[in-house]
C-alpha cells in the first residue's frame, strides 16, 4: 500500500493528488445533507495520480450505477470515507469518457437520472387471482403525488402486506425497472433498486448467505441507506487531512 518504497516514489510525481486531498478535505468541510455536491475533475490525471488516489479512496459501503442519456452510464463507488465518491462516466463499450470525484451525501448522477422519471403511475384492471395489488397501487400513486423531499420514506413491508404471487407480477410490471441501482455492504448486504416511476424504490435487505430477510418499497427521494450521513463528514474531513500530512508534509 502507501508505505511501500514504490509508493513513496509514486507520491513525490503525484503533485495533483497533494493538491487533491486538501481540496477534498475543504469541501467536506462545508457539506450538508441534502446540499449540492462538488466534483473534482481528475479524467486528464496521469495514471501515476489515478492509482494513488484509487489506493488512498479505498472502496467504502456503497456502489452501483445510474444510466443518463446518450447511453451514459455512471459507475458509482463511495470512498472509505463517507461523502467522497469515485464517478466514472463509461459509454456502451464499458470505455471511461469521464473520471470525477464527487464530495456530497449521494452523487449527483443518482438525482439525475431519476429526475426524468414520470412522477405518476398507470395501470389496466386487476389481474386474475389479484389480493391486495390495486389498493396497493392506489397507495403509492397517492403517497408519490403527497411526497415532499424533506419527508421521511413511507415504507412498505411486504411481509406485513400478504401479495399473492400475481399481485406481485402485476406490481413489477407496473412499476417498472428505473435506471439505478445501488447495493450497500454494511452490516447486512442491501440492494436499492429505482423503480420506473419517480420517487418508488425497491429496497431488499439480504443475509450472509443472500437469501432477502426483508423486501421493501420506499417512497422518497432516495432511500436513506444509500445516502452518507452528515455526522460522518467531519470524520472523513479529518482522515483525508491525516493522509495529507502523513505523505505530502
Amino acid at each position: 500500500m502507501l508505505a511501500t518504497n514504490s509508493a513513496e516514489e509514486l507520491i513525490r510525481r503525484c503533485w495533483r493528488t497533494a493538491l487533491l486531498l486538501p481540496a477534498l478535505a475543504d469541501a467536506l468541510a462545508v457539506l450538508k445533507s441534502g446540499r449540492p455536491s462538488r466534483m473534482f475533475d481528475i479524467t486528464d490525471y496521469p495514471e501515476d495520480d489515478k492509482e494513488l488516489i484509487t489506493q488512498i479512496l479505498g472502496e467504502g459501503e456503497v456502489a452501483g450505477v445510474a444510466v443518463l442519456e446518450n447511453g451514459i452510464i455512471a459507475q458509482m463507488q463511495e470512498a472509505v470515507m463517507a461523502g467522497v465518491w469515485r464517478i466514472r462516466f463509461t459509454v456502451a463499450d464499458g470505455r471511461i469518457v469521464a473520471d470525477y470525484i464527487e464530495v456530497g451525501s449521494i452523487p449527483a448522477a443518482v438525482r439525475l437520472a431519476c429526475s426524468r422519471l414520470p412522477a405518476s403511475i398507470s395501470y389496466g384492471a386487476a389481474p386474475a387471482g389479484a389480493m391486495n395489488v390495486m389498493p396497493l397501487l392506489t397507495e403509492i400513486g397517492d403517497r408519490i403525488t403527497r411526497h415532499c423531499g424533506s419527508e421521511t420514506a413511507h415504507v412498505i413491508t411486504f411481509s406485513l402486506f400478504p401479495m399473492s404471487p400475481e399481485d406481485m407480477s402485476f406490481l413489477q410490471h407496473t412499476l417498472g425497472v428505473g435506471p439505478v441501482r445501488l447495493t450497500s455492504r454494511g452490516y447486512r448486504t442491501c440492494r436499492i433498486v429505482a423503480t420506473g416511476a419517480r420517487k418508488v424504490w425497491s429496497v431488499q435487505f439480504y443475509d450472509v448467505m443472500d437469501t432477502a430477510i426483508l423486501d421493501t418499497l420506499e417512497i422518497c427521494d432516495i432511500p436513506s441507506v444509500a445516502i452518507a450521513a452528515e455526522e460522518d463528514f467531519h470524520d472523513s474531513k479529518m482522515r483525508l487531512r491525516e493522509m495529507e500530512e502523513a505523505y505530502f508534509k
